[in-house]
């Protein structure tokens, strides 16, 4: 039945969000980061300063949460805001060389524990394709419904592969 189908991979999805979450916060916690500090760090990683409305959106912070991070960030100077050129009503967050020095230090910690990760499970880039394809499907210009996910899902409707396929 494709409602318990559906439920199903909702489930294993949220279930396993959730332990990756929390051993990516244990992973962070050794080196005296949160994960939403994280994001933060490795969204502005790009050297680009961005405004707050998508860092929040990367995040996945409401804003009076985000501000309160960037706040404490900027204390410790991990972070600098400046206003935006083009509209002086927009902030825009930048790295500092300290907060860079911190990314470089966490990106290399986070990327060792996931390719072990991944190495673990077998995976050579597939899970993160078949997760990007899912999130894609969800956010199309027309969210799923009947003609989407009518049938019973299978590894083709993730990869745009034939049935059975994968």
């Amino acid at each position: 039945m494709p409602s318990e189908t559906l439920r199903d991979v909702a489930y294993l999805v949220s279930h396993a969000e959730r332990q990756l979450g929390d051993w990516l916060a244990a992973q962070l916690a050794e080196e005296g980061c949160s994960v939403a500090e994280w994001r933060v760090l490795s969204f502005l990683a790009d050297g680009h300063g961005h405004p707050m409305s998508e860092i929040a959106d990367f995040a996945m912070l409401p804003a009076p949460t985000l501000t309160k991070l960037v706040d404490r960030m900027v204390a410790g100077n991990l972070l600098y805001r400046r206003p935006d050129d083009k509209d002086r009503r927009r902030v825009i967050a930048y790295l500092s060389e300290h907060g860079l020095s911190l990314y470089e230090q966490l990106a290399r910690v986070v990327g060792q524990g996931q390719a072990d990760l991944l190495a673990a499970l077998g995976d050579e880039g597939e899970l993160s394709r078949l997760l990007s394809r899912l999130s894609a499907i969800l956010a199309g210009p027309a969210r799923p419904g009947a003609a989407v996910l009518a049938g019973p899902l299978h590894p083709g409707h993730l990869t745009g592969g034939p049935k059975g396929a994968g």
